[in-house]
């Protein structure tokens, strides 16, 4: 069996990989689990001079690791250059940070000595999906590699390539080897990874469902998850907002990486007053995108990963309009000789609920407008669904718009005239449909450590 890299822009086969066993599997964790064994006892410094060294690597190659971003789904090179330079910032953040985030932290107590000690755990799967190859993979593994734990990756299959790369940067870096290993298999062997006792712990980003049915395996099991999922996530331009500038940010943070990113903007609630003013802003801005082949420098929007991924968005939007949505802008599969899975940057105006679009999450370059009555409809709008992974809201009102952004939004992370991102120093995650626990910041490296209490009478 094989499993095939596929090159987004033509539908051409760029490489196919050798399939692992269940016995290679297994053999890859057992690898992964000795190598814990003796990399749990090393020092915070040592840890931390690797991942500065695996920092430099990546910057050192940030092109030739953008270009194979480029073949295998499809990102343009200006954002995989700075996806790699991400990866880079979170090595460097846990490197520079670790050591004070897992110090023992004194207690009080009637003790003579008590003390919270962060302990690693062992071997953490990581299931990653394609959308950030790179990134996906360095938010877990920096924290975890600095907490001292070692780790597997099943990435998505179509990234196969990525996967191996970030293994060899590992062990270029002089990581020990086989302290984190790839595994080239389909989803089907998850169940069984986890069920590995060797594997303490699980990450999951990906889709709510996938997240699911990895909660279900490893609860059984009563293996700790952290899963990052879906999300719909709620943009709101109030009636004072600056309308061209919030127009330019929702363009941006709508088609962020060909619109596939699980905190792209998708849901546009814009008040009445101003919602014909800003929708033909937006659609200016969107328009404005240079759609092309995303080996070119100048490119903006290159195609989506795969063309079965295209033809359930468009079937989305097709839905949308027959349920009452109104198509202002693109909705077409362009007909351009040797273009595989392109989609054209698209509006859907007069979302109301009950249209697909207002509650499903399209996971490509289509907006949908909703028209809200005041501020408050729009808070109402913007939590009525089941995600809750990032929000925004753009005013001038800098105290109501903190308000909104504190106490009223259902979200993990919430913005105020601003795009949602990740930031390496803040943590990252969601609730309801969208997921538990958090990735970055102090938080991130906490969740797979033994926060074990220590106490001496």
């Amino acid at each position: 069996m094989s499993i095939s890299s596929i090159n987004p822009i033509n539908g051409e086969i760029i490489k196919k990989y050798r399939e692992d066993t269940d016995h290679s599997i297994g053999q890859k964790i057992d690898q992964a689990h000795q190598a814990w064994l003796n990399y749990k006892e090393t020092d915070f410094e040592t840890r931390s001079g690797l991942l500065l060294q695996v920092s430099k690597l990546l910057t050192g190659r940030k092109d030739e690791l953008a270009g194979l971003m480029a073949l295998e789904m499809g990102k343009p090179l200006k954002a995989g250059v700075s996806e790699i330079l991400k990866c880079a910032a979170v090595c460097e953040y846990y490197a520079k940070n670790g050591s004070g985030f897992l110090a023992d932290q004194l207690i009080e107590t009637d003790a003579s000595k008590s003390y919270v000690s962060f302990q690693p755990i062992g071997v953490v799967l990581a299931i990653m999906p394609w959308n950030f190859p790179f990134w996906q993979v360095f938010r877990f593994l920096a924290p975890a590699l600095m907490a001292g734990n070692a780790g597997v990756l099943k990435h998505s299959s179509g990234v196969t390539g990525c996967a191996l790369e970030i293994e060899r940067i590992i062990e270029d870096a002089g990581f020990p080897e086989h302290v984190f290993k790839t595994l080239i298999c389909s989803s089907k062997a998850i169940p069984k990874v986890i069920e590995n006792p060797y594997i303490k712990a699980v990450t999951l980003t990906g889709s709510t469902e996938a997240g699911k049915k990895v909660a279900e395996q490893a609860g059984k099991l009563i293996k700790k998850t952290v899963l990052e999922l879906g999300g719909s996530d709620p943009y709101i331009i109030l009636e004072d907002a600056d309308l061209e500038e919030a127009a330019k940010i929702c363009a941006e943070a709508r088609l962020i990486n060909n619109g596939q990113s699980c905190i792209a903007a998708k849901r546009f609630i814009v008040q009445a007053s101003v919602a014909e003013k800003f929708t033909q802003l937006f659609k200016g801005e969107m328009e404005s995108k240079r759609t092309g082949d995303p080996l070119l420098a100048e490119t903006d929007l290159g195609p989506m990963a795969r063309a079965e991924l295209r033809d359930e968005l468009h079937q989305q939007v097709l839905k949308s309009i027959e349920q009452g949505a109104k198509c202002i802008l693109g909705g077409e599969i362009p007909s351009i000789a040797g273009h595989h899975a392109y989609y054209q940057p698209t509006i859907l105006t007069q979302v109301n609920k009950g249209v697909l679009a207002y509650d499903e999450e399209l996971f490509g370059p289509v907006a949908a407008i909703i028209t809200a009555k005041d501020a408050d409809d729009a808070i109402h709008i913007a939590n009525d669904t089941n995600f809750g992974l990032g929000a925004a809201v753009f005013t001038k009102n800098n105290a109501l718009a903190e308000d909104i952004a504190r106490n009223k939004l259902a979200a993990g992370s919430c913005f105020v005239n601003q795009g949602v991102k990740s930031d390496v120093a803040l943590p990252f995650g969601g609730i309801n449909q969208s997921g538990y626990g958090r990735e970055l910041s102090m938080f991130g490296i906490h969740e797979f450590v033994n926060i074990k209490t220590v106490y001496i009478k």
